[in-house]
């Protein structure tokens, strides 16, 4: 069975995992299992040389959209490090048609592993209609394959849905690339810095605003069941929670929460939120059921307890605290109880953020001027540092738990110049750091679950 896109909702039952129902596109794939596979370990990882045929069209000519198709999978592929799109300048008589079955002798001596050919045209009704082949080079079998229709403005996101597969194909691991990130896009001298949230897909493309920057808004957390963030806006200089549909870009005000610290971030569920607040001189944990918009209180200590956040299960929360003098990681039961301190390293530690895959927490830590983004197992142990840099904050996990991203403040100059913030994204080997371009200074980011 193959993909199928659509312009209304149909159910299907995809055998990949990654490619699944959504409003504007369906993909229905057909998987074999790959022979070949991809280890990630802690250290540098060998990248797996792999063929990306230019689609063609009924003729066997390459089309525009299947040239496009071609360079945004060979594109994202490239940017997780684990692979080497061979140049297509190599290549010696590509199929016509995914119908066909490859040469193999012409792909072997390019030291391809995989080969994906397929082929994108745009029918008489405007509907972009796609189909593609993974082979494995090495045994000949194809890997997977499908088709497809969609809207032509659906073309990109096609693409990523397409470099999912053959991700998950060789890595055995669910893919990222069909995937968004919000952050908050700064501009303007550092005394009065405009701050609004904006939204862009993982490649930095399709790049939109989602405020007007008249109010400061920080912190934006993206919910891992719906298409919904959570942000804090400042008006009248008093911290206010929003919920808002990026589908829609309709928001809603939970409420008012003065000497809130820290960003609400969501359940695994999405039907809660997890915050830091203020209140008497005491900075505390607080849980609110977004049902019934109930509070609850987690912690009550005399020290600063921030940064929550939940696990993928929701039973336990990883936080900050000074309860031992300084910044340290504390895990603790979703109810409050059994509060332990993970974090032993010298330095401070901030920000922890649970993995997606329930293993590792991600943090940000301070030592000796120098700020890091680091990862530890959930006991603490295993802690390794990725990045570093003047200012390097703001962890986020791609859906995959195998990728953060993050961001960089440059170190100010003496005329007061300087300071530029930037996004970056790392693998959990601590190799393949990366640059996200924005139009604009750009914080706080958070990444979006796969798109459905």
């Amino acid at each position: 069975m193959m993909p199928v896109f659509s312009s209304i909702p149909v159910h299907i039952q995809p055998v990949a995992r990654l490619l699944a129902m959504f409003a504007a596109m369906i993909m229905v794939v057909q998987s074999a299992a790959a022979q070949l596979r991809i280890e990630i370990t802690e250290g540098m990882v060998a990248p797996t040389p792999i063929a990306i045929a230019d689609f063609t069209g009924a003729d066997g000519r390459v089309t525009d959209e299947g040239r496009e198709i071609a360079t945004i999978i060979s594109n994202d592929l490239l940017s997780s490090g684990l692979f080497e799109p061979i140049d297509s300048a190599a290549f010696i008589a590509p199929p016509g048609s995914p119908a066909m079955k490859p040469n193999f002798a012409n792909w072997a001596p390019l030291g391809a592993k995989g080969l994906l050919v397929g082929s994108a045209i745009v029918d008489e009704g405007g509907k972009l209609q796609v189909e593609f082949v993974l082979w494995d080079v090495i045994t000949g079998r194809d890997l997977s394959s499908g088709t497809g229709s969609a809207d032509p403005s659906a073309l990109r996101q096609l693409s990523h849905k397409i470099a999912d597969l053959v991700y998950e194909e060789f890595t055995g691991d669910s893919g990222y690339f069909d995937t968004q990130v919000v952050y908050v896009a700064e501009a303007g001298p550092q005394a009065s810095r405009i701050k609004r949230l904006a939204i862009m897909d993982q490649d930095g493309h399709n790049h939109k605003f989602l405020t007007s920057g008249l109010d400061l808004v920080l912190t934006p957390r993206f919910s891992p069941t719906t298409q919904e963030i959570a942000y804090l806006n400042y008006f009248n200089e008093e911290p206010n929670v929003y919920i808002q549909d990026i589908r829609t870009g309709r928001s809603e005000r939970l409420g008012s929460f003065p000497g809130m610290t820290f960003a609400p971030r969501f359940g695994p569920q999405g039907d809660k939120l997890i915050m830091s607040w203020a209140q008497d001189g005491l900075t505390d944990i607080y849980e609110m059921d977004l049902r019934t918009q109930d509070i609850r209180q987690l912690t009550k200590t005399s020290s600063i307890d921030t940064a929550p956040s939940y696990s993928p299960d929701g039973r336990r929360v990883a936080f900050e605290s000074d309860r031992a003098g300084r910044q340290q990681i504390y895990v603790m039961n979703s109810d409050g109880t059994g509060t332990q301190r993970i974090s032993f390293g010298e330095g401070r530690y901030a920000t922890p953020v649970w993995s997606p895959r329930g293993d590792i927490i991600a943090f940000t830590k301070m030592h000796k001027g120098t700020f890091y983004i680091g990862i530890m197992n959930t006991d603490g142990t295993g802690e390794r540092l990725l990045a570093e840099g003047f200012l390097v904050e703001g962890p986020t996990w791609a859906p995959n738990g195998r990728v953060l991203m993050y961001y960089k403040q440059e170190r100010f100059k003496a005329d007061g110049s300087g300071g530029k913030t930037a996004l970056y994204r790392v693998d959990i080997t601590g190799f393949n750091e990366r640059r996200i371009i924005t139009p604009s200074d750009a914080s706080d980011p958070a990444w979006s679950p796969l798109r459905r």
